[in-house]
């Protein structure tokens, strides 16, 4: 898909964040971009801006953990531009790094709903569409480097299996001879508000772990703040798209650490921790 004109993008969680800056990298590159997020003002505000910069947009409001809404994605999506060629499973929660143990359910189903299930959908939603267009095509599911990494209780959880899904979905594509391909996103810190998720906790999910001691949200924003820009992470997703590549890490320097976790793999040794960059 090395030319991505007037070809159509769907987003998830496009309000913010990682999504925002992937949605505007496609809009310059020229392509229709669905934008879709659970934060309804946000996202409204956001397509706005785009089209006020001659962007062709639609925002479509949508809760990734619904199988129903998503598939209401796409139908929106399908009914305005008639055809989907890069889907960005990007929405994304984050709990905190409470012990997991003294994680609640409601935790667990959220982060789980959001992180796991909308990239689950997404692919059940939107790859059969995609298969049945017979056209080049690809998928985008964000991770982190939290799914390649020791640790990362809930989240890391997620993340993990995320990264598992897309391997499993590009052998599987690879294997059948059909032309959409699939992309995971590992990004380490990034300039976003996923610190603040509980903006967007939905109420009958409302029973939270405790926070740990030592975590404030000016602190986590301060920390954040240093991360790569979202339109960095945008313009590299881009790229992958253009070259068919799976892995996209937008951070070589934790390269020693994934090296040191799957050297400890194969030795068998213990699950231990190398010092964050910067620490």
């Amino acid at each position: 898909m090395e030319n991505l004109e007037d070809k159509v993008a769907v987003v998830t969680g496009a309000a913010s964040g990682i999504g925002k800056g992937m949605a505007e990298t496609f809009a310059d590159a020229g392509m229709r971009v669905v934008l879709s997020d659970v934060e309804e003002a946000a996202l409204h505000a956001m397509a706005a801006g785009l089209r006020d910069a001659g962007a062709d947009v639609h925002a479509v409001v949508t809760d990734v953990a619904s199988a129903g809404e998503v598939a209401a994605l796409a139908e929106s999506a399908l009914g305005t531009y008639g055809a989907v060629h890069v889907l960005c499973n990007n929405a994304g929660v984050y709990t905190g790094s409470r012990p997991s143990w003294e994680s609640t359910l409601d935790d667990w189903e959220w982060i789980l709903g959001v992180n796991l299930m909308g990239v689950v959908h997404g692919i059940r939603t939107f790859l059969p569409v995609m298969i049945e267009q017979n056209e080049d095509a690809h998928i985008v599911n964000t991770a982190s480097l939290a799914g390649l990494l020791t640790g990362g209780s809930l989240y890391g959880a997620t993340k993990t299996a995320v990264v598992a899904l897309s391997e499993t979905v590009h052998l599987e594509l690879v294997r059948d001879g059909l032309k959409p391909r699939i992309s995971v996103l590992c990004p380490g810190l990034v300039d976003t508000n996923i610190y603040h998720s509980q903006r967007n906790r939905p109420a009958r999910l409302s029973d939270a772990g405790p926070v740990p001691g030592d975590w404030s949200v000016e602190a986590a924003k301060k920390a954040f703040k240093t991360g790569l820009s979202p339109r960095a992470v945008g313009e590299r997703v881009v790229e992958a798209i253009r070259e068919q590549r799976f892995w996209i890490l937008t951070h070589p320097e934790y390269g020693k650490h994934i090296e040191h976790r799957m050297t400890q793999l194969l030795n068998g040794d213990n699950p231990t921790l190398l010092p964050m960059p910067g620490q």
